[in-house]
């Protein structure tokens, strides 16, 4: 199988495009390909690009456990980079269809800048966006955590604090992830804000 290995920001994925795969993507394929001990290794998958009556482009994005995600800002940077470095644009600017929307690229600088546009958060998980970020406590573990949800194409549950450690994101993490009010499971990020322009 011939893919490509990127990453963005330190989030690695595995871009494959359908055009060289002999076969169907399994979600048993792709739990193995994304397994770090037994594959290659990955957070995810971006399969593409297919046909798309919208955009120039498109993509799926496979979440580790074969699930499809909605959005990803490194992964469609990280396929950005991918087409822009099989000469498969002829333009700086394009747009890649994803699952329900399409997204407009750009690479610039030569290939080392890409950037994409993500479109506006809401606050909110479901349709009906909240204008301003609400307050909520969930408890994990004897601990709680106050958050705020937003959404740019997937759901985040965004946790303020005050001292931020990989021990934190790898103790709670996954649970929260996976809590039973976050009914498509959410990103969760651990945040520390330094000043009115760095987090």
């Amino acid at each position: 199988m011939k893919f490509c290995k990127y990453h963005a920001l330190g989030n690695d994925y595995i871009v494959i495009d359908p055009k060289y795969l002999n076969h169907n993507l399994s979600k048993e394929n792709i739990k193995k390909i994304c397994d770090r001990h037994f594959g290659i290794g990955a957070d995810g998958i971006l399969y593409g690009s297919e046909e798309s009556d919208t955009n120039e482009f498109s993509l799926k994005i496979f979440n580790p456990d074969a699930s499809e995600a909605e959005i990803s800002g490194n992964g469609l940077r990280i396929f950005s980079r991918y087409l822009w470095d099989q000469s498969l644009v002829s333009s700086t600017e394009f747009t890649i269809q994803l699952k329900g929307r399409g997204v407009k690229a750009i690479v610039s600088n030569n290939g080392l800048s890409v950037s994409v546009g993500m479109g506006k958060v809401s606050f909110t998980h479901d349709s009906n966006n909240e204008p301003e970020p609400i307050k909520e406590v969930i408890s994990i573990q004897g601990r709680e955590f106050s958050y705020y949800q937003a959404n740019v194409g997937n759901p985040h549950c965004v946790i303020l604090l005050d001292d931020i450690n990989d021990n934190i994101a790898k103790e709670y993490g996954s649970i929260i992830e996976n809590a039973s009010r976050f009914i498509n499971r959410t990103n969760v990020p651990f945040v520390k804000v330094i000043d009115r322009s760095s987090i």
